[in-house]
């Protein structure tokens, strides 16, 4: 049987890839008690003890302000796990699939940016994710990158439980409109991942081969900082929810630690072309999101 190594099984990514791979393949997903990947050696021992048939990596250190300070860690996990998960798939004869952000580059573009545009990270965090982005393309290992960004779930640490929050607790939120994406659920890259895996069938490994290399992965559209939040606050006035006004703002009056590129979204023709796979708009993949969280929050309080 396929055995699927998952790491960072229960960041966003990971907790949605979690149940969409566990009835298809035999899948190992050691928590950070059993595996520091800022470890380097101990990753190498774990990855040769496991003998994985696929590593997906969707473990990343993402706290963006946090890495201008202290980089240490994020070097370790987002640039030198990605390597050694690399060197040891083209080791154990195994593929490798990782997720890379959006992050890499400067917002300089006004048009979608395409896997042929050259990054520019503006943040210690986009550099570290895109050395860990070349460690594995200069690997003769089968690999698949998937770029993406503006990453959101129903649970975790991130943007639409956060603006939730604060449109309960405030009378007014002050939100960024001058940063332009594309905000992508994360049970919209786990589908897309098990649907890439499900056309391998029985061989994983020569299809991941067949097909290597750096694909945008992302919601169709774009919006604002300011367009997701707005969004966010219509469903919670739908529901009946009291909650504050948003002012949009500039980025020069929301001033942070590490630079945000002004515009991100992504291209994702590449995906399509390869695999037939059209990425849903990026409203659709919220109101499903925004449904599964009122759903969670309604069997709370029943429960």
């Amino acid at each position: 049987m396929i055995r699927v190594l998952l790491l960072g099984a229960t960041g966003q990514v990971g907790s949605a890839l979690q149940p969409l791979l566990a009835p298809r393949f035999e899948v190992l997903a050691p928590g950070r008690r059993d595996l520091d990947l800022s470890d380097g050696e101990a990753l190498r021992s774990y990855l040769h003890r496991a003998r994985p048939t696929v590593i997906v990596n969707a473990a990343a250190y993402t706290a963006v302000d946090r890495v201008e300070d202290a980089p240490e860690v994020a070097w370790a996990t987002n640039a030198a796990a990605p390597a050694i998960m690399a060197q040891c798939a083209e080791a154990l004869g195994a593929a490798l699939i990782h997720y890379s952000t959006d992050y890499v580059f400067d917002g300089a573009k006004d048009s979608p940016y395409t896997e042929a545009d050259a990054p520019a990270p503006l943040s210690e965090y986009g550099r570290t994710k895109l050395a860990g982005d070349e460690a594995i393309m200069t690997t003769p290992a089968p690999y698949l990158i998937f770029r993406t960004g503006w990453v959101y779930g129903a649970s975790g640490q991130n943007f639409l439980l956060t603006m939730q929050r604060l449109l309960r607790e405030r009378s007014e939120v002050r939100v960024v409109d001058d940063q332009v994406g594309a905000p992508t659920w994360s049970r919209t890259i786990a589908a897309v991942t098990v649907q890439i895996l499900d056309q391998a069938a029985e061989s994983p490994l020569e299809f991941i081969r067949a097909n290597s290399g750096l694909y945008n992965l992302a919601a169709r559209g774009q919006t604002s900082w300011y367009g997701f939040a707005s969004a966010i606050r219509e469903d919670l006035v739908r529901r009946q929810c009291g909650v504050g006004r948003l002012i949009p703002i500039t980025t020069s009056e929301y001033p942070t630690p590490a630079r945000r590129p002004r515009f991100t979204v992504l291209d994702t023709s590449r995906l399509r072309d390869r695999f037939g796979l059209a990425l849903p708009p990026w409203r659709e993949g919220l109101e499903q999101a925004l449904a599964e969280v009122a759903g969670a929050a309604e069997g709370e309080v029943q429960a």
